[in-house]
């Protein structure tokens, strides 16, 4: 798979919106490699997790997030569900599943419920281990703050807005990754 190819179909300008998105993915993708190559026991699929990691966030320009250049009509909490829409599309459906399952530490069905999110009411938790990398090495980064790393401590702080439960998680990770 060209990561690439597909991220220049939805992104055919080179603006602030393409800078954000390629800065940031790049970050999560070198944390991610790194936790993959540090770990050699976790059995990890490398090139997966480079294509999917560069991928998780393809659905942003659709969701309404002006300070990051998004102009789109969708609430940004769905920017995953939309990225794995498209990523299925293209007939990634294991690409698709990281997308759908990063926000937060994953969502729970009950998170989900409990917050009223606008997003399909199933788990959209990690699973494969390959999910759960990608999904910690994004806490560390965000679209507004370009090459900043955030401690551990500050990405707990970041995740307190979705639960208790997707902390434990991310605290569970931090313990097998860090």
């Amino acid at each position: 798979m060209n990561y690439q190819a597909i991220i220049d179909k939805y992104y055919p300008t080179e603006n602030e919106l393409k800078h954000i998105l390629m800065v940031h993915s790049r970050q999560v993708t070198d944390k991610a490699l790194d936790i993959v190559d540090r770990h050699p026991e976790l059995d990890a699929d490398r090139p997966f997790v480079e294509e999917a990691a560069m991928l998780h966030d393809i659905g942003i320009f659709r969701c309404d997030a002006a300070g990051i250049q998004c102009f789109g009509t969708e609430p940004y909490i769905c920017h995953g569900t939309i990225g794995a829409d498209l990523l299925r599309a293209e007939g990634f459906p294991r690409h698709a599943r990281v997308c759908e399952r990063h926000t937060g530490a994953g969502l729970s069905l009950q998170e989900i419920i409990a917050q009223n999110l606008p997003v399909p009411h199933h788990d959209l938790l990690p699973e494969t281990i390959e999910e759960q990398i990608i999904c910690y090495a994004d806490k560390f980064f965000s679209k507004t703050k370009l090459n900043q790393e955030k401690t551990l401590e500050q990405a707990v702080r970041s995740l307190m807005k979705f639960g208790d439960e997707g902390v434990s998680r991310f605290v569970k990770w931090s313990e097998i990754f860090g």
